[in-house]
């Protein structure tokens, strides 16, 4: 592209002296210091959920596990939540529950494990509490239900 075709404002931003960029920066500091702690949390968030609950499965990925492993679907939200909709063929565990309840996930413990809540975040923890259990494989959903049903991807009320 030869620069005629650079319309006029583009090519006065790529030639703006460095002063100007701090001034810039000077006037905005407060945006810039929303913006460094709004990506620090996100990646401390994703740190967390990395070392406490292992590999969090995105709905396309754990639609593969499931139907190319025969995953265990375990449903941590309460069971008038499970009751409004749920995966196919989902086990309704409660987080408050999961750790004496465990036992109804079959004894096949290498068996891989989809855990799921509402947006995530507490799917993170049971897996890992599912892992000092024994279990092997076992993912969190990414995003819980509401990223699964935003990927258009069907529940079931029965």
């Amino acid at each position: 592209m030869n620069d005629s075709a650079i319309t006029p404002g583009l090519r006065d931003l790529t030639r703006m002296p460095m002063s100007q960029l701090l001034e810039f920066f000077n006037h905005h500091a407060f945006l810039f210091a929303g913006f460094g702690v709004a990506l620090a949390l996100f990646l401390a968030n994703e740190a967390y959920g990395a070392l406490n609950g292992g590999q969090r499965l995105a709905p396309l990925q754990a639609v593969r596990l499931i139907n190319d492993r025969e995953a265990i679907v375990v449903d941590l939200r309460t069971p008038a939540d499970f009751k409004k909709g749920h995966l196919l063929n989902a086990v309704n565990l409660p987080v408050a529950k999961l750790t004496e309840r465990a036992g109804e996930l079959g004894k096949d413990k290498s068996r891989p494990v989809l855990l799921y809540c509402a947006l995530g975040g507490v799917a993170g923890e049971a897996a890992a509490k599912l892992r000092k259990l024994g279990y092997s494989e076992v993912y969190p959903l990414r995003g819980g239900i509401n990223d699964w049903l935003g990927s258009n991807l069907p529940v079931t009320a029965k």
